[in-house]
This record gives C-alpha cells, structure tokens and sequence, in this order.
C-alpha cells in the first residue's frame, strides 16, 4: 500500500502529514511556509513523489456551524491548484477543531517538542482519514 499525504493549509504555513505505507498511522512530517501558491503546490508534489503518496488529503476548515467559509474557500482554490498538478486523488476532509487537537497534543507533550502545530493539526486531520478509511 503506498502513503497519504495530509494537509493543514493556512496563510502562512501548511502543516504536512504522512501515513506510513500500510495506511494505520499518521505522523507530522514538516511544515511548507506560504510563498506564492505555484511555488506551494510544486513543494508538496515534490514531498508525494519522494514519498510515493496515493493519495493527498486536504483539511477543510468548515466552521462549527457546518458553513463554508472565508478561510475555507481560499482552501479549496489551493486544492483546486493541486488537483491540476497531482497524479494522485486529492480529497477533503473537515478538520474543525484538528488544531485545538493538535495544540492540546503539543501540550501533553510530544517527543518532538519543535514540530509546529500545523504539522500536528495536519496529522490529526490524515489520521481521522485513515481511521475511517479501515
């Protein structure tokens, strides 16, 4: 089974997670910071193909009310932008509250205490995919 990738993408940064090859576990991997959205996308192509990723998951961040959102539609135009360059799927999924969750997790106290948030978040939002996918 190959890799997914998942996404936490925001305005200066995106937090990236990748699952390991049997699709059980998802773990941050690093953070892009924001530039320009071509230079963005070509980073995260670069990362799935290193990576043999089948699959890139994008969290979307829907408000709590269920509604679609300023942040949310910047989201879906990057997914948009990276759906044209992926040879892969690229799927959403709702990532309410995937911050607090990965803040909290942070908090507890990761091994890693320099891994940014925005990588957690991203691993937090991969591995409700993965968990739902089984």
């Amino acid at each position: 089974m190959a890799r997914t990738l998942g996404l936490d993408v925001g305005d200066r940064w995106i937090g990236v997670a990748l699952s390991d090859p049997q699709g059980i576990l998802a773990s941050p991997s690093t953070i892009i910071e924001r530039r320009y959205d071509a230079t963005d996308v070509q980073r995260i192509m670069d990362l799935a193909t290193r990576n043999a990723v089948a699959k890139i998951i994008v969290g979307l961040p829907v408000s709590m009310d269920g509604t679609i959102g300023a942040q949310a539609e910047k989201v879906e135009t990057f997914a948009e932008d990276l759906r044209k360059q992926a040879k892969v799927p690229v799927e959403f999924r709702d990532e309410r509250l995937s911050t607090v969750s990965a803040r909290r997790l942070k908090a507890a106290g990761s091994k890693n205490k320099k891994l940014h948030h925005d990588a957690m978040a991203a691993a937090v939002v991969l591995q409700s995919y993965l968990d739902e996918s089984r």
